[in-house]
C-alpha cells in the first residue's frame, strides 16, 4: 500500500484537509499519513473529524506521532512523563481510527545526555518499553524510525538503531531518506531490520540535508532500493502534491 503524508499538506483548517484528502485519493494513493504536529495535533478532542474526513474518501490512515517537543529520552523526568503521555494518546487515538501502524522517533541530545550516554539509553529503553506494552494494548503496530544527520538526533545509524531497541519488541519504521543523508547503508538496514520493518517513508535528498524532495531528484539510489523493501505500507513524505504527482510518475516508471 503506497500512501502520502501531511508533509505535502500545507492547509490550515478542516476545509483545507478535506480538500487535500480529495486530491490525494484523486492521485491514487491508498492511505494518509496524518503528522500529529502543530497546527494538527491529534487528540482524543479531534481525532474524530480527522477519521470522518478520510474515511469518507475510502481511505485508510498511517499516524506519525508528535516529535518535535517531544523527548523520551529527557533527563528531566517530567519532561519525559509528558512525551510519554502525548505518545500513549496518540497511540490510543491511533487504534480508535483503526490506523495501519504509528510511527515514533527517538529521544534526542542534550547537553546533559551526551555526559550522561549510559543513563540517557537506559532512559530511553524504558520508554520504548512503554511504548511497545502500549502498542500491544491498543493493538496497532509501532514503528521506531531511523533519523537523518543533523547534531542532537539519535539513531542515524545501524548500529545506533539496534543499541537503542536492544530487546524491546518494537517494530521499525525505514525513513529511506534519512538513511541517505547518514551512512547510505540501505543493504545493511534491511539486513539487519528487515523482519520487524513495520512502515517506510520514501522521500529524496542529496546527501547532505533532510530535503524531503520528490523521489528522482536526490541521490538515493531507487532502482537499487526498492525492490529489496519489505512489503509494508510505504508513505511518500514530500513537500506538496505536485512532487507527491512527479513521485508517482517516477515509480511508476522505475518499474
Amino acid at each position: 500500500m503506497l500512501g502520502l503524508s501531511m508533509t505535502a499538506f500545507s492547509g490550515k483548517g478542516m476545509t483545507d484537509f478535506r480538500e487535500w484528502v480529495g486530491k490525494v485519493q484523486n492521485t491514487g494513493f491508498d492511505f494518509v499519513e496524518l503528522v500529529s504536529e502543530w497546527p494538527h495535533y491529534l487528540t482524543k478532542a479531534n481525532y474524530r473529524g480527522f477519521a470522518e474526513v478520510v474515511e469518507g474518501y475510502g481511505m485508510k490512515v498511517t499516524v506519525h506521532a508528535p516529535f518535535s517537543d517531544v523527548n523520551i529520552g529527557a533527563l528531566n523526568e517530567k519532561l519525559r512523563r509528558a512525551s510519554l503521555e502525548i505518545l500513549r494518546e496518540t497511540i490510543e487515538v491511533a487504534s480508535e481510527m483503526n490506523a495501519l501502524v504509528v510511527t515514533v522517533h527517538p529521544g534526542h541530545h542534550s547537553p546533559a545526555s551526551i555526559k550522561n550516554e549510559r543513563k540517557y539509553l537506559e532512559i530511553q529503553r524504558e520508554s520504548l518499553k512503554k511504548i511497545a506494552a502500549w502498542g500491544e494494548e491498543f493493538g496497532v503496530k509501532v514503528g521506531l524510525e531511523n533519523m537523518p544527520r543533523f547534531v542532537t538526533l539519535d539513531a542515524q545509524t545501524c548500529e545506533r538503531l539496534g543499541e537503542l531497541l536492544g530487546d524491546v519488541e518494537i517494530g521499525v519504521t525505514f525513513d529511506v531518506g534519512h538513511l541517505n543523508t547518514t551512512t547510505g547503508e540501505f543493504e545493511r538496514f534491511l539486513e539487519i531490520f528487515g523482519d520487524i520493518i513495520v512502515h517506510a517513508h520514501l522521500h529524496d535528498n542529496r546527501g547532505e540535508r533532510d530535503e524531503h524532495l520528490a523521489l528522482g531528484d536526490g541521490t538515493v539510489p531507487w532502482g537499487r532500493v526498492l525492490p529489496m523493501l519489505p512489503r509494508v505500507t510505504w508513505a511518500l513524505e514530500v513537500g506538496d502534491i505536485k512532487s507527491a504527482r512527479r513521485s508517482l510518475e517516477f515509480l511508476k516508471n522505475l518499474h
